[in-house]
């Protein structure tokens, strides 16, 4: 296992999480998050990983046009950027109370493996996400739903599509079974795993955990990680020195320093920052497809 000298950095620009009213940073129109996919990728981004927003409410939205907005003014720019989109969202099931917990509350939004793939379906980024596993998701009754079968369904589209799935693993399970569809041909060479560090209750922010997963990737895998919180910049650290590429951005956490709300493009600058005085050199955009196998859309 050696130190990544070549680091590919996705930023995460919005995410789905509560976190626009803690922040006047959080991008939510279309237009915000395409100027802070090109405001990250000059400040050393390879890659960005993209959600959008309900433009009334903030809340996390699975409309197709205003995914078709957001790539639309990416690709037109003169910025290049890898295109990461999720397809993660479609899966919160939100139980009702203990007496009745099949009256699900405001919230709930579960729809099909196939379905949360529409806006990949129409725009063809490079990358989609595939979330590889359920999740009891923080302290109330969200559980975060990716079936084994739903996940089966999802990676042969995408296989076919000609997308690479980049496979979130939150827990050591996630791990477990996206190893499985690689032994079972739903995967190309090489895989891309996403280890997500610290997101209640998946996997701890915790090195020894880390590596344990690491541990356990095929061989010839290429991975990333992150943490959460405060727990981003030691993560990204981490996962450098284990051979790994970073992630960062306002998904994940909001803050450059304590008390000091950031930009994505703060963040990304920070962990160039980290990567060069580690001895390390960041990605480009066109060193990303090389090294993924990434066939070119749009």
């Amino acid at each position: 296992m050696q130190m990544n000298n070549k680091v590919i950095i996705t930023c995460a620009l919005t995410g789905a999480g509560a976190t626009t009213e803690k922040s006047p940073h959080v991008p939510v129109t279309p237009k915000q998050i395409a100027d802070d996919a090109i405001a990250a990728a000059k400040a050393g981004a390879a890659i960005a990983h993209i959600h959008v927003r309900d433009l009334e409410t903030g809340a996390p939205s699975r409309s197709v046009a205003l995914y078709r907005e957001v790539v639309e003014r990416i690709r037109e720019a003169d910025t290049d950027v890898v295109i990461n989109l999720t397809a993660g969202m479609g899966g919160d099931l939100l139980l009702g109370p203990d007496e009745n917990p099949m009256d699900f509350a405001d919230g709930t939004d579960v729809v099909g493996g196939m379905e949360r793939l529409a806006h990949i379906e129409e725009l063809r980024p490079e990358i989609c996400t595939l979330d590889c596993g359920s999740l009891n998701f923080g302290d109330n009754n969200l559980v975060y739903i990716s079936s084994p079968e739903m996940l089966r369904l999802g990676a042969k589209r995408v296989q076919e599509l000609g997308v690479k799935p980049e496979l979130e693993i939150f827990d050591t399970g996630n791990l477990w079974f996206a190893n499985q569809m690689m032994a079972e041909g739903l995967l190309d060479e090489p895989p891309l795993f996403q280890l997500c560090m610290g997101i209640p209750w998946g996997a701890p922010p915790e090195i020894g955990t880390l590596k344990s997963m690491v541990d356990n990737l095929p061989e010839g895998a290429q991975w990333a990680g992150f943490g959460i919180g405060r727990h981003q910049f030691p993560m990204a650290t981490q996962v450098m020195l284990l051979g790994g590429n970073m992630r960062v951005g306002l998904e994940d956490n909001l803050y450059l320093k304590r008390g000091e709300l950031a930009t994505n493009a703060q963040l990304v600058e920070k962990a160039r920052n980290i990567v060069e005085l580690l001895g390390g050199t960041v990605a480009t955009p066109a060193e990303t497809r090389e090294r993924l196998n990434l066939k070119v859309q749009g």
